[in-house]
C-alpha cells in the first residue's frame, strides 16, 4: 500500500466509527496472478501498525457474513451471475481485448473501453450461452442517476460510457462489477467509500443493484492523492509507500499528514486515529477530484 490507500482507508474508519456502524475489511482478490495470502496479510499489518481495527472480516472471517476473501465467494457469485442470466440480457462474447480496442474512437483518449456491442444478440431475451466464452450484460440506452456524498448529483449513461459490460471472463474469473455488488448487498453494507476513480463505475453497480433486486448502499468517493508531477500515487512513488514510511515514520506522523490532507486538522501535528473521530464529518473533507501530497 501506499499513502493514498491509507487516506482511504481512514475515511472510511472514521465514517463507520463515527456513524456507529462495522467497518467492514473485504480481501478482494479475485485475480489469482496478482493476489497471494502474504499480500492480505502485509495489508492488515499495515492498517494495525496505523491503529485502523476491523470488526468484520479480514484473512480470520470475523463476523456474520462470511467468508470474507473474494476467492473463496464462487458459489455467491455464481448464483448472482444466474440471477442475471434468468432475465435474459446477458450473452455470450468472445471477442478478445484486442478486437475491442480495434474498435475505439480515435478521440476516445480517457483510457474508457466502450464495447460496441459486436457479440450482442440481434434480440432479446437471450438464454443461450458458451462455456468458453466471457458473460456480457447488456445495457441500456438512458441515464443512471445518484447523488455522492462528496461529489453530489451524478449521471451517467451506460451505453455511451461502456457499453455492455463483462460479469465473468472467458478464463472464469470474475469481473469486480458483479462481485462487489453481490458482497456489499449480502454483507449490509451502508456506505461505500472508495476512491474518486470508480465515480462512474458506481452506475454499473447501481444498474445490477437493481437487476438482482439489492438495495443499494450510499457512495462517497474520495480524491485521489497525486505526486508533485501531478500523477496519481503509485508504486513508482516509494518513498510514499507504507513500507518506506513505516521505516521513517511513527503512525501518529502519518496519521497527521493524512489529517491535514483530509481538512480535519490545519496541519500535519501528530494524531492518533482515536484523536481524529470527535473531528471528522463528511462536510470538512475536500470536494476535490485530486490532492497534491505535500
Amino acid at each position: 500500500m501506499h499513502l493514498g490507500n491509507l487516506f482511504t482507508a481512514l475515511i472510511s474508519w472514521l465514517e463507520a466509527r463515527a456513524s456507529g456502524h462495522a467497518w467492514v475489511l473485504r480481501i478482494e482478490d479475485l485475480d489469482p496472478q496478482r493476489s497471494r495470502p502474504e499480500y492480505a496479510r502485509l495489508i492488515e499489518d499495515d492498517l494495525r501498525w496505523l491503529g485502523l481495527e476491523w470488526d468484520e472480516g479480514g484473512t480470520d472471517g470475523r463476523g456474520p457474513d462470511g467468508p470474507y476473501l473474494q476467492s473463496l465467494r464462487h458459489d455467491i457469485y455464481e448464483e448472482a451471475l444466474r440471477r442475471i442470466k434468468d432475465t435474459g440480457l446477458a450473452y455470450s462474447c468472445t471477442c478478445r481485448r484486442a478486437d475491442i480496442m480495434a474498435t475505439q474512437a480515435p478521440h476516445q483518449s480517457d483510457g474508457r473501453i466502450v464495447y460496441a456491442g459486436t457479440c450482442r444478440p440481434a434480440t432479446f431475451p437471450n438464454h443461450e450461452f458458451r462455456p468458453d466464452a466471457a458473460v456480457r450484460l447488456c445495457v441500456p440506452d438512458r441515464d443512471i442517476s445518484f447523488t455522492d456524498v462528496l461529489c453530489g448529483p451524478v449521471t451517467v449513461n451506460l451505453a455511451r460510457h461502456c457499453g455492455d459490460f463483462v460479469l465473468r471472463r472467458a478464463d472464469g474469473a470474475w469481473a469486480y462489477q458483479l462481485a462487489v455488488v453481490a458482497d456489499d448487498a449480502l454483507m449490509g453494507i451502508g456506505t461505500v467509500v472508495r476512491g474518486n476513480d470508480l465515480l462512474l463505475s458506481t452506475a454499473q453497480q447501481l444498474y445490477l443493484y437493481d437487476l438482482l433486486g439489492y438495495p443499494a448502499p450510499q457512495f462517497m468517493h474520495l480524491p485521489l492523492l497525486c505526486n508533485a508531477e501531478g500523477r496519481r500515487l503509485s508504486k513508482r512513488d516509494s518513498s510514499l509507500s507504507v513500507e518506506a514510511l513505516r521505516r521513517s515514520h511513527s503512525p501518529e506522523q502519518v496519521l497527521g499528514r493524512l489529517a491535514r490532507l483530509a481538512g480535519l486538522q490545519p496541519d500535519d501535528a501528530p494524531v492518533r486515529a482515536a484523536d481524529l473521530i470527535p473531528l471528522y464529518a463528511p462536510t470538512r473533507l475536500p470536494h476535490a477530484a485530486t490532492l497534491t501530497v505535500t
